[in-house]
Formats: C-alpha cells, structure tokens, sequence
C-alpha cells in the first residue's frame, strides 16, 4: 500500500459521523444559555463556523480531538469570546515612555472621563445656544476657558496637531509662501513630515538658514511679495547640539510684524504651566509664545496638556477668525467627546496647586523615584514566582523618557524590574522574547522593552498593583529550546 492508499485509509476511518448536527447543538440546554445572551442568528454562525473548523482537521487527519458535548461547548464559549471581544484592549505601560503614541498618549483625568460618559448618554448643547435658542459653535464651549488659560484672543481646536498646522497654513497661505528654518522642518510619527504637511495646504515652503544655524538675516532676505507667513516650529520631538544658532521668537515675531505678516509657533507638546516648577525640564508655553508676539500657536491636546487628542489653534482674533471659516475646519473639527473631555481637563489648570493629584500626566511625570522603588520591591517577588526558576528577577534603577516628542533628550529617574534567563547561551534572546510574548497573552497586556540582555518592566507608570499582580498567575511561559 503506498503513502496515498494509507491517507486515504485514515480520512475513511476518521470519525467524522460522531460531530453533531447544527441543529442538534442549538438544541442543547447549555446552548440556549448562549443564544438568550448573543441571539440565535449569531449563536448559529458560531456553532456553524465551529464544526466546519472541526470536519476540516478531521478530514485533513491533522488531529481527531475530543468530541464529547462538553468539549464542543467549551470551544464553542472559547470562539465566542473570541469573537466578541474588544479590539482596543487595556494594557500596562511598562516601557518606560510615559506618554507613548502607540498606547494612546495621555490617561485621562477622572473629572474628563465621568463628563464623556454623561455627553455620551444624553443630547448636549454642541451646536446650540441655550440662551438664545439658535444654532450655537461648538468651538464656543470651550473657547473662553481655552483663552484663559493662554492669554489668547481667540481660540479654534481640530482633531490633532497636525490638522492643526494644515489648517492654518492652509487657511493664511493658500497658494503663497511660508518661510521655515531649516533646522525646524520635522517629522513626527508615521513619516509625516512638515514640508508635506505644507505641499498638502497648498503652500509653497521656503527654507531658510542650515541645520544647526539660522540667523535673522536668512529670514529678512528671503521676505517678499508672495511671503504670507513666518512659522517656526519648536523641535520637540529632537534636538540639535553643538555649533547652533536659532532666533528668537520675539526677534522674529517684530521681523515679521514689521514686514507685514503674521508669525505662528507650532509649538508640538504644547504644555500649558512652567514644568519647571513641578521639577521637570521646562517647556515653552502657549502663552509665552503669545507674548513673545506670536500670532498663531498650535499646539497638541493629549501630550503634556494630559488630555484627548486634539489639536489647539490659538492667537489674534482676526487670524484665527480666519482659519475657523475655511472649508477644512469643518472636516477636521472635533466630536462632542473630544470637546467634553477637553473642556474638563482645562479646568483642573484653574487649581495649579492640586493639578499635580488630579491630572494623570503630571502625576506620572512627577511620581517620586523612592515611590517607584517601593513598588518594584513589592511586586518583584511575585513576578518570580510566575517565572520560576528559569528566570532571575532584581529590581533596578531606569530612566524613563516623557514621550510622543516631548523634550525627548530629557529622561527621569524611574525603578523596575529586570529579568534574565539564568541559563546563559544563545537561546536567551529568543526566551526573553517568548516571555515578552506571554506578557502581552495575559487578560491585560503587559508591555516592556528588551535591553542589556534583560527584558525592562519600567513601573513608573505602574498604578494598578493589585490587577497586575494578581494575573501573573495566568502567565503561561513558551519554554522553547533551552
């Protein structure tokens, strides 16, 4: 009998027959359960999809599996869950980036999020004046706090920073020219670049001065009858060392003034108080760039602001009346729920002294090292016993970075917990990579970094201890070779 007569032996003799019908499993009592929950329409896709996956391993002769009526109903509930569950999942930071773009960015204050639930279960005032009965802007909800907080006269918010940038550029220099130190022409995330944030407006870009150095003159030289704008862009997401040289903005801002053309600061991170005075490095603020005469600032919503994603247009009335009422606004505008949850951010900074408590950024940035260490400590011994004895487990001093392009040569002080494979070899990395694998595998996801032959768990940003630690039971390590 040669290789095919013998497969075609074992398809024959697989016991496809003992699977039940369709049917017959909806009649199950411990099916109804399920189709009283999820509906029958669902429950029968299920059920269907299931044992079609069951026949065709079957036939394949890959593996006969249990077919007992528990074992179909445990799968079937397995494929359900997995089916229903969440895409956007919650995860634990631990990679020692306090506001990552690719978790989200910034936690939102509890104040924040008990007003988006509330907006979310009524109809709100948006777009309607309750005064007056008539249609409202919705820009006008938080307007007024907005220009408090910034000295502005005006204020406008899109949807992130970006659109921020395209819009006014779009809005004050549609087929005109903005004059951009070349030094300042950044890309953020995503390989989005400022020229092409520019091309896309519909701008021409003119660069100026070199990459470490421009001067007053660079500036001054390339002004002309077709120059609608002066920009500079803080360099937030990096930093240029050495034999430098930029103006200043209220240098530039009088440069431009004089000439006749307004002058804006993309300021990325957009902190709205001297970090400073919480310790940290300083950052520029909306309002010192106000001052400072600039026009236009834009500014980000879910960075060191601490709220949702948003983009902030601030500055002079007459500009930003301008921008408000170009076509595009209404494509990037923002959602009840981004206005909800950003109005009640801005109102902690009302309570400078309690803004350290109650916002969840600050609170994270400013966590003290001691406080960290503490809790690495607490946590390191549990993390041992879900590793066993393949894993060494000590606490360490990190450096955590602040993230999303803010100050991003400035690190903090942080603890955590450093894992190493006992064992040396060359099978280390690969192990270390499966317990990364395993991390992210439990009910919340827990996310850290590889380096020095360890994988890092930063726990600056540690904050639910008892959830954490309580699911280390569920890790299930990927031995691999040894």
């Amino acid at each position: 009998m040669n290789g095919r007569d013998e497969g075609a032996v074992a398809c024959a003799a697989t016991p496809v027959v003992q699977l039940p019908s369709v049917d017959r499993m909806l009649r199950l009592p411990t099916v109804i359960p399920l189709i009283e929950r999820h509906g029958r329409t669902f429950v029968t896709e299920e059920v269907r999809g299931l044992l079609a996956a069951y026949r065709e391993g079957m036939l394949r002769a890959e593996a006969t599996g249990p077919h007992s009526e528990a074992a179909l109903l445990a799968a079937l509930r397995t494929r359900i869950e997995a089916r229903l569950a969440p895409a956007i999942r919650p995860v634990f930071n631990l990679t020692g980036t306090v506001l990552h773009t690719n978790l989200g960015r910034a936690l939102l204050p509890d104040e924040a999020i008990a007003v988006l639930v509330a907006s979310m279960r009524a109809p709100v005032n948006l777009e309607f004046d309750l005064d007056t009965g008539g249609r409202g802007d919705r820009d006008a909800l938080v307007e007024a706090l907005i220009c408090e907080l910034t000295g502005a006269e005006a204020a406008t918010v899109v949807n992130n920073n970006a659109a921020a940038v395209l819009l006014s550029v779009a809005a004050l220099c549609a087929r005109r020219e903005v004059i951009v130190s070349r030094g300042e022409l950044v890309e953020i995330g995503g390989a989005f670049r400022m020229p092409d944030v520019m091309k896309v407006a519909g701008a021409k870009l003119v660069e100026v001065g070199t990459t470490n150095r421009t001067h007053p003159r660079d500036y001054a030289d390339a002004i002309g009858a077709r120059t609608a704008l002066v920009m500079k862009v803080h360099a937030s997401n990096y930093a240029i060392t050495g034999f430098t040289s930029a103006v200043a903005e209220d240098e530039l801002a009088h440069l431009a003034h004089e000439r006749g053309i307004p002058f804006a600061i993309d300021l990325g991170s957009g902190s709205l108080v001297d970090l400073s005075a919480y310790g940290l490095p300083r950052e520029p603020t909306p309002r010192q760039a106000l001052q400072a005469g600039a026009d236009i600032v834009t500014f980000s919503g879910d960075k060191l602001l601490g709220g949702p994603q948003a983009g902030l247009i601030v500055g002079k009335a007459e500009w930003v009346r301008r921008i408000r009422k170009h076509p595009l606004k209404r494509a990037l505008r923002v959602s009840k729920l981004t206005l909800a949850a950003l109005e009640a951010t801005l109102a902690l900074y009302r309570h400078p002294e309690q803004l350290a408590k109650r916002l969840p950024t600050l609170r994270l940035l400013t966590r003290p090292v001691q406080e960290i260490e503490t809790l690495a400590q607490r946590v390191a011994p549990a993390m041992a016993r879900a590793l066993g004895a393949a894993f060494a487990v000590t606490v360490g001093a990190v450096q955590s970075q602040i993230g999303s392009g803010s100050l991003p040569v400035e690190l903090l002080a942080s603890a955590g917990l450093f894992i190493r494979c006992r064992a040396d070899g060359r099978s280390s990395g690969r192990r270390l990579a499966g317990l990364a694998r395993a991390l992210r595998a439990l009910p919340m996801p827990v996310l850290g970094r590889v380096a020095d032959d360890a994988l890092v768990l930063d726990l600056r940003t540690l904050t639910d201890e008892p959830t954490f630690v309580a699911q280390l039971r569920h890790l299930t390590l990927d031995r691999g070779p040894s």
